[in-house]
């Protein structure tokens, strides 16, 4: 008599990047191992570069399988953009963060010539407002127009996609110019969940339907009781009849 198999596990939906915010690389190996194999795709932060964050990266790509999203956001002169990231992408990583100003895109895509790495051009954080935009003397206008046009000047630059709020995700997934190009959210947050330091927010199900390819979630996840369980009932809401945008390639 044939053994009974054991229950399928669900494929992990790597439209869900987990944010490892937490102080070190131990700490975030731990979290790995609590989410298993529920979660394929983590986020590495400026936060944990001086907590072994390089080293987490390696490990959890060339040992766990693990796609890899360095958040760096890099900004300097055109040279040393290229520089840091041709330097950066003996890591295997999958995605890298640099600002959106154009001289900042080129050079990182001259950095990652050759290379599977994706430029990910930031719009505008996730964090600020108008009034933020106002005190760092960012021009006028409408910060939802701002990030669309940062955007489009991202993407005309070369940049593989942006990180945008979930709040500007369908204007910019309507751009001629962001066809075939990756949409990448923070700022996700699931109904009822503390906003924390975000200020233009929306739920993982409405991110998706607008086009959005990943978000990306930390303290909802990594402060539960449970971070499996709540990583999962992420990962259902994405997966429900309000989400109906796939995964692009």
């Amino acid at each position: 008599m044939s053994a009974t198999p054991a229950p399928a596990t669900p494929a992990s939906d790597d439209r869900l990047i987990v944010a490892l915010d937490v102080p070190n690389a131990l700490q975030g190996l731990a979290l790995t191992e609590q989410l298993g194999d529920a979660v394929s795709f983590y986020k590495i932060g400026l936060g944990m570069l001086t907590g072994g964050g390089l080293a987490l990266a390696n490990e959890l790509k060339q040992e766990h399988g693990k796609r890899i999203f360095l958040d760096m956001k890099l900004f300097d002169i055109g040279n040393t953009v290229e520089n840091a990231v041709r330097g950066l992408t003996q890591f295997d990583l999958d995605f890298l963060t640099v600002h959106g100003d154009p001289h900042v895109v080129r050079a990182a895509k001259e950095g990652a010539s050759g290379k599977d790495l994706k430029i990910l051009a930031v719009t505008i954080l996730t964090s600020l407002n108008r009034d933020d935009l106002d005190a760092g003397l960012i021009k006028p206008g409408d910060v939802q127009e701002l990030a669309i046009e940062r955007a489009a000047k991202a993407f005309e630059a070369g940049a593989d996609g942006i990180i945008a709020s979930p709040q500007e995700a369908a204007l910019i997934r309507a751009l001629p110019q962001a066809k075939g190009r990756l949409i990448v959210t923070p700022g996700v947050r699931p109904a009822g969940a503390d906003l924390g330091d975000q200020k233009r927010v929306a739920t993982p199900a409405n991110a998706i339907s607008d086009g959005v390819d990943h978000i990306v979630v930390g303290r909802p996840i990594y402060r539960a009781e449970d971070p499996r369980t709540a990583a999962q009932a992420i990962l259902d809401e994405m997966r429900s009849a309000q989400a109906t945008t796939p995964n692009r390639p």
